[in-house]
């Protein structure tokens, strides 16, 4: 007597079977390097005020922000932020030498 197939083993010999070719499998050659990624230098500020919205259509935000590493550790800067910004948040910042202007505060 033949041993009974389960359901399950029934099902997988009734379906058709598909020929499934795989890529073989690249050896990196000789010579070549791993590709490595490399950050410029930042320095974290920390958001403390938020002055007003500013340029043509209002896209950015004034903030004040304390910097918290680096040479000009504990300096307040006052930078333009573009995007969605809260009092606490980190910003990080490439250079901490050049402050942003002051809002003319002439508004209508």
């Amino acid at each position: 007597m033949k041993p009974q197939q389960k359901p399950q083993e029934q099902k997988e010999a009734s379906e058709p079977k598909r020929d499934v070719k795989q890529a073989p499998a690249q050896k990196p050659e000789e010579g070549m390097k791993k590709a490595s990624v490399t950050f410029s230098e930042a320095y974290p500020a920390k958001v403390e005020e938020i002055i007003d919205r500013t340029g043509t259509r209002g896209e950015a935000i004034q903030v004040r922000c304390k910097i918290l590493e680096g040479r000009d550790a504990n300096k307040i800067l006052r930078r333009n932020v573009y995007g969605p910004v809260r009092l606490g948040d980190i910003l990080m910042l490439r250079e901490t030498e050049i402050e942003a202007r002051k809002l003319n505060q002439g508004r209508r």
